[in-house]
């Protein structure tokens, strides 16, 4: 049913006056149209709610007035159809600048002159690109907004510009990224995880490419994910960043190449999903927990239907994490807390673990209810949800990586993507960067300077240049202070 083109306002406050006129006698004919266009209304609105295309944006713009009075708007939401018009014409656009684009030094405001004889390097190089680099991927600030607030202080800089500073930046401090990724890989706890994301030149590209298909398998994905995995080893943790067509599992597995041998079995935490798991060539034993959080959730979005069920089960894992927080507290070493997890947190999950399987032995809980759903989602995951009871070190959540993650959704929200493949992989290198300068208490934006000043100090030791020992390193004799 179309709407009529003829559009009668009708309120609430109105309609309600024409009831009592109705009930006090015959309609006249302004009224029984004002009738006509509230029946009409209503049943266009059932009909196209009974269309499983409709959307909320649909409805809403039906029965909400126009965000703009432009004549088209105004007249489709009415119900008719404008033909396209001719389009103005083109205005005619001003010669071109002398300069290619570039900003002339006048317009340098806010910058101070400097008369420097040096042929390569220039005041504030590394200073700039660093702060470049900590606004785009560790606060998330889009190019165009970088670029107005460059404006803003008197120094413009095009965010074309400024792309290609971070991307040169990128390969000068590779070497450090690098040895981030050997050195995760010796960790003895790894947490990773999802997310979606785009890149444009990908998700334009089809159908892949012979040598992602080869990687990937035989089945095409179609898919884009920033993968995060935290790494952690005597009290230091390791972010690392990785975006392309790859999960979570296929990133963990390239991290695990540069594991030493020898080494004793990693733990990994992670929510269910298989594709968080690593498939190795070699044959390497990792323990495999899954998320308690992840589970925790299930029943926190049922509670609304099952207030008492999901309250004992909320509540007992509510003791788990206070004894967890406890020995942390305390500063107890792996063993300890997995003797005081034994001690206190044991006798809870036992008790849950059966009260689990009393719902359905004694049927109180239908299967494929919403609790039900949740708790066989803990009984199938129950042994890899108590790793925190059999082995040391073993921790109850992955929460550190889905909050490693927030950069990346950070970039996500504000910028909505990538553009090509350098650019995920240069964010990739600078967020991984950040993010473990913060994990360990260091100041990413003088790490990242100090990167750029000693360029090739990092690339003969890249060791030598972590975010945990860098600053070491610049005290040792031998160390240029000033390589200008």
């Amino acid at each position: 049913m179309k709407r009529a083109s003829e559009v009668i306002e009708v309120n609430f406050e109105e309609l309600a006056k024409l009831r009592e006129r109705a009930r006090q006698g015959p309609l006249d004919e302004e009224d029984g149209q004002r009738l006509d266009a509230a029946i009409q209304a209503l049943h266009y609105l059932i009909e196209r709610i009974g269309e499983k295309d409709t959307t909320i944006s649909q409805l809403r713009a039906l029965l909400a007035k126009p965000t703009t009075e432009k004549t088209s708007k105004v007249l489709e939401q009415a119900g008719i159809k404008v033909p396209p018009q001719n389009p103005p014409p083109p205005k005619v656009k001003d010669p071109p600048k002398p300069g290619h684009g570039r900003n002339g030094a006048k317009a340098y405001g806010g910058a101070e002159r400097i008369k420097i004889t040096h042929s390569l390097l220039k005041p504030g190089d590394e200073s700039a690109a660093a702060m470049i680099g900590l606004l785009r991927y560790g606060s998330g600030v889009p190019w165009c907004r970088l670029e107005r607030l460059e404006a803003s202080l008197g120094i413009p800089l095009p965010a074309s510009t400024q792309c290609e500073i971070v991307a040169e930046v990128a390969e000068v401090i590779r070497p450090a990224f690098e040895e981030l990724i050997r050195q995760a890989a010796q960790g003895e706890v790894f947490y990773n995880d999802d997310t979606s994301m785009k890149i444009l030149a990908l998700a334009r590209a089809s159908p892949q490419r012979a040598e992602e298909k080869e990687s990937l398998g035989s089945k095409e994905r179609t898919g884009l994910f920033t993968s995060g995995i935290v790494s952690t080893r005597e009290g230091r943790r390791i972010a690392l960043f990785f975006t392309g067509r790859k999960h979570a599992g296929e990133n963990f597995a390239r991290v695990l190449a540069e594991r030493d041998e020898g080494l004793p079995s990693p733990i990994q935490m992670s929510d269910a999903l298989s594709r968080n798991v690593p498939k190795l060539e070699e044959k390497l034993e990792i323990l495999w927990g899954n998320c308690n959080a992840h589970a925790r959730r299930r029943f926190v979005e049922v509670t609304p239907n099952f207030p008492q069920e999901c309250r004992f089960v909320l509540e007992s894992l509510r003791d788990v994490y206070r004894y967890d927080a406890e020995a942390e507290a305390r500063g107890l070493s792996p063993e300890a807390r997995l003797r005081f997890h034994q001690q206190h947190s044991e006798p809870v999950m036992t008790q849950l673990h059966a009260w689990f399987e009393a719902q359905f032995k004694e049927k109180k809980v239908e299967p494929n209810s919403g609790l039900g759903e949740a708790i066989t989602y803990c009984l199938k995951r129950w042994d890899r949800l108590t790793l925190f009871l059999r082995e040391a070190g073993a921790p109850l959540d992955s929460n550190i990586v889905e909050r490693a993650l927030k950069k990346a959704i950070l970039h996500r929200k504000n910028s909505l993507f990538y553009k090509t493949e350098n650019g995920a992989e240069v964010g990739d290198l600078f967020m991984s960067l950040i993010h473990t300068c913060e994990l360990n208490g260091a100041n990413p934006f003088d790490y990242l300077t100090e990167l750029q000043k000693h360029a090739e100090e990092l690339a003969a030791n890249p060791a030598a240049w972590m975010p945990w020992n860098y600053r070491p390193t610049l005290q040792q004799p031998g160390t240029s202070k000033d390589p200008a």
